[in-house]
């Protein structure tokens, strides 16, 4: 080792966040020899939320970050993602998941509660030695120099490091520090909720990642944890201004949007006992996420609306591109940033644009509806699985390659 990659060395690899990103970002830098010091705002390590999806591409991450194992061993493998038109009751959709899809992305679509999968990313970060974990630690200011990055948190402690990777969520404290821009808020609500199994009705316990899509809203519904319980998400077209934030949900306003559906979308809005509410927002996409020593991953990055059931996986993915990036460029910082970047930004766009028009598209109404519903009306698999090479077709050996 040279006496500058010694004195690189002296000073870990600071991670803002300790989500889904923060900790496989972690773990991906490690996994290149750097030590690590994670900041996370909230008092405890965990996870909010209820069920994610997980497309091939994020098996590809998890197996990459040497975690597989622990995800594939929590996730529900689903037969089919299924489509229904929630005014008519009809299948608009279907696309199986089962062996041919496996055979064709070389891995499975699952689901999974959010929380799983930060465990297993977690389980991960507690197996090396490398990572230094620290709770309660907001980032207020950032500082760099030619040879490190130092952090300032909300207790007046300054934490320097080789290098900064802002992993810090929507709000992003770092990005605001390196851009300056602003969140976009979609107007979209969420409400999430978890439903024990045997409260779910029977006639609807699928094993499909199920979406009822309709006028200006839709409801997803899939199986977690063994089946013991499922996932209950409701969006909709909010009619007041909102702003981004998460709250406790309030069931009127979810009853209040969703009349005009059929009987059998409707009754999954009085299953939850409580809910959350997501105000949600994304960002337009930038062109340049890093700056020296300090750079953006995950929803810092390119937060995205939910409708490519996407965030995680491109957080996970983002990860793992940035430890190959350090590898290729012999852990040269500004170097492996600008190619990490590279090789993310046109990526991470086209999903962020992605979601929105897909989310326009779920929530046809009219005459639009009709050709939503005939485009896809009798698709064979193959086709569904062309459309999506795109996306889930995604590998550390090729990630690069930008």
């Amino acid at each position: 080792m040279s006496s500058s990659e010694s004195k690189v060395r002296e000073h870990p690899v600071i991670v803002a966040g300790g989500g889904i990103g923060g900790l496989a970002a972690a773990l991906a830098i490690a996994r290149q020899g750097f030590r690590v010091k994670v900041l996370e705002q909230a008092p405890e390590i965990g996870e909010i939320g209820a069920g994610i999806q997980l497309g091939p591409n994020a098996f590809a991450a998890f197996d990459a970050l040497g975690v597989g194992p622990n995800a594939r061993a929590r996730a529900v493998y689903t037969e089919r993602l299924l489509m229904m038109d929630a005014v008519d009751d009809s299948v608009v959709g279907e696309i199986p998941v089962g062996d041919a899809f496996r055979e064709r992305f070389g891995n499975p679509y699952a689901v999974i509660h959010r929380a799983d999968v930060h465990k297993s990313l977690l389980e991960g970060v507690e197996a090396t030695s490398q990572i230094e974990f620290l709770t309660s630690t907001r980032v207020e200011r950032v500082e760099q120099d030619g040879t490190s990055v130092t952090v300032h948190d909300q207790h007046g402690i300054a934490h320097r490091g080789a290098a900064l990777i802002g992993a810090d969520g929507v709000k992003s404290a770092v990005r605001d520090a390196l851009v300056g821009d602003q969140v976009r808020v979609s107007g979209h609500v969420v409400y999430r909720a978890v439903v024990e199994a045997k409260d779910f009705p029977e006639d609807l316990r699928w094993s499909a990642a199920t979406i009822w899509v309709g006028p200006n809203c839709h409801l997803v519904h899939y199986p977690m944890r063994g089946g013991e319980q499922y996932n209950l998400v409701v969006t909709f077209h909010s009619r007041e201004k909102e702003v981004w934030n998460v709250t406790e949900g309030n069931q009127a306003e979810v009853e209040s949007y969703f009349n005009g559906l059929c009987p059998r979308a409707r009754k999954l809005i009085y299953l939850p006992k409580s809910w959350k509410r997501w105000s949600t927002a994304d960002r337009e996409p930038i062109a340049k996420w890093s700056y020296g020593r300090a750079t953006l991953l995950g929803d810092a990055a390119h937060p995205m609306l939910q409708y490519l059931a996407q965030g995680a996986c491109m957080a996970m993915e983002d990860a793992v591109t940035l430890g190959e990036a350090l590898a290729a460029h012999d852990g040269n910082f500004e170097q492996a940033f600008a190619r990490y970047e590279r090789s993310r930004v046109a990526r991470t766009a086209r999903v962020v644009l992605s979601a929105r028009e897909m989310g326009r598209i779920y929530h046809a109404k009219d005459v639009e509806r009709l050709v939503r519903n005939d485009l896809w009306k009798g698709r064979s698999p193959e086709r569904f699985y062309d459309a999506v090479e795109w996306l889930y077709g995604w590998r550390k050996e090729t990630c690069l390659a930008a």
